[in-house]
């Protein structure tokens, strides 16, 4: 089991503006925080700091294990098709043998060889989930993993979600409402 998720008097600056600051909290193995607030409150930058990709103005993060992040944007070549795109993806994370079943449950298996500019948002949305999946981390970081999912693929997101938990991983999730996450933690910003 990794580490537990903590966060500590965190503090971040983006443009010269302070977002958030002393800012703590603590994500045991399989549990899941949902970060809530107003657009322009900090979840995505917060999570961006989770992931590595900022650094705090103040405070620290430590543990989470291997920690993989999905932001709003989709990094997909659209020339390439999905399952070569994705399969470069997951030979960066040693994914490669949980490629197939991160497609399947997020229902992209279908569309692997269609280029990926003619995915539909959804799909693109799923082939972004798939790579998380495949890449084995401890600790997920989805910036409102639910924009553009119907029920069925909402369903599978929370299915992935669950397994995921109960193997004694983490989900840390930007929301704007439910996203099927059993009993999680709520952290509010702004």
């Amino acid at each position: 089991m990794p580490d537990p998720l903590v966060a500590t008097d965190l503090a971040l600056e983006r443009g010269g503006r302070r977002l958030f600051e002393g800012l703590a909290f603590r994500v045991e193995a399989g549990g899941a925080l949902c970060l809530v607030g107003p657009n322009g409150s900090g979840k995505s930058s917060l999570l961006r700091l989770l992931a590595g990709l900022l650094d705090p103005a103040a405070g620290r993060v430590t543990g989470g294990g291997v920690r993989a992040y999905m932001g709003h944007e989709v990094a997909l070549k659209p020339t390439r098709p999905l399952g070569a795109e994705l399969g470069f993806w997951a030979g960066l994370d040693d994914g490669g043998a949980r490629l197939a079943s991160a497609m399947a449950a997020m229902n992209v298996a279908g569309v692997a060889g269609v280029p990926c500019r003619h995915l539909s948002s959804g799909q693109r949305r799923r082939a972004s989930l798939a790579r998380v999946l495949a890449a084995g981390a401890d600790c997920w970081l989805l910036d409102e993993p639910a924009q553009g999912l119907d029920a069925a693929s909402l369903g599978a997101l929370a299915a992935a979600m669950a397994a995921h938990r109960a193997g004694g991983g983490m989900v840390v999730a930007a929301v704007h409402g439910d996203i099927g996450l059993a009993a999680p933690q709520t952290l509010a910003l702004g």
